[in-house]
């Protein structure tokens, strides 16, 4: 009875260990490939719970996510033949699980290397097609667009990787030649600077000139204004002394003797040499004026 047991449980126990070797899980993370004597049998299972021959068959797990690739800093010539320090990354995942296997053997870093090299010659190509101010404008947004298309179609093809995204985190002068640039940048807003002084002195004078034209032209209209007023006012004033000479000329005579002595006494210190009898103190002589 005891012997009978333990070849049972020894029975189960070599089921078990069957069943561990023969059965496999794919999470959905990550791509699948089927294996039977190092010759692909399936380059596409799917996630879940899969069976394979124990010896016979192998399984190669490869991670489904976006990766990052971060390339190193590499020396660029744009096409003014001026060297340029470039620090960019890659973001990839695979695409086609046998093309990636055949071309890399499902080793990460031959994917990287492999990617890194086709990244590095794209972007050689790219920048020296471009001028320096290209390459730092806006221009360099359109660049990292075509070259993700161009990069995808070939890595789609010989290395079954997909380039989702291709980017430059930093774009820096040698330090041998980043002091030149900068003074000659200096230089170009300097004279930039200047013209628009110039420009804004240019204009600061035509604003001051007509204002001084408006000046002028006004001050002669009011100038006018002013004496047209007056001569109406004289006129006026004129009219109503005769009005008022006409109606009573001796009360009209009166009057302004009375204001021509307030006028000339107005100071106790004047002295005046005149003739008594003289028409100037008819109205002191006499209150009727007459002599």
């Amino acid at each position: 009875m005891g012997g009978r047991t333990f070849v049972v449980l020894a029975g189960l126990l070599l089921v078990v260990v069957g069943l561990s070797k023969s059965l496999f899980i794919i999470s959905e993370t990550e791509r699948g490939l089927l294996l039977r004597f190092g010759e692909v049998v399936d380059a596409d299972l799917k996630p879940g719970l899969h069976l394979k021959m124990p010896v016979v068959n192998s399984v190669t797990k490869f991670d489904a996510r976006v990766q990052t690739l971060d390339s190193r800093p590499s020396d660029y010539l744009t096409l003014e033949k001026k060297s340029l320090i470039v620090d960019s990354f890659i973001k990839w995942r695979i695409a086609d699980v046998r093309t990636y296997y055949t071309a890399t053997s499902g080793d990460e870093f031959r994917a990287s290397d492999l990617l890194s090299s086709r990244m590095d010659s794209r972007l050689r190509n790219k920048f020296g097609r471009r001028t320096l101010n290209e390459v730092v404008s806006g221009d360099r947004e359109e660049m990292m667009v075509n070259l993700t298309r161009e990069l995808n179609e070939i890595t789609k093809e010989e290395l079954g990787i997909e380039v989702v995204d291709v980017r430059v985190k930093r774009i820096e002068l040698p330090t041998s030649v980043s002091q030149s640039v900068y003074d000659r940048m200096r230089t170009e807003r300097e004279r930039e600077a200047r013209e628009l002084r110039s420009k804004g002195n240019e204009l600061a004078e035509g604003i001051r000139a007509d204002a001084d034209r408006q000046k002028t032209v006004l001050l002669a209209e009011a100038f006018r204004e002013a004496e047209l007023t007056r001569g109406d006012g004289d006129a006026i004033a004129a009219s109503t002394y005769a009005l008022a000479y006409n109606k009573d000329a001796e009360f009209y005579s009166f009057y302004r003797s009375l204001d021509a002595y307030k006028s000339t006494f107005s100071n106790k210190g004047d002295v005046m040499v005149l003739d008594p009898k003289g028409d100037f103190f008819k109205y002191l002589n006499s209150s009727e004026g007459r002599k």
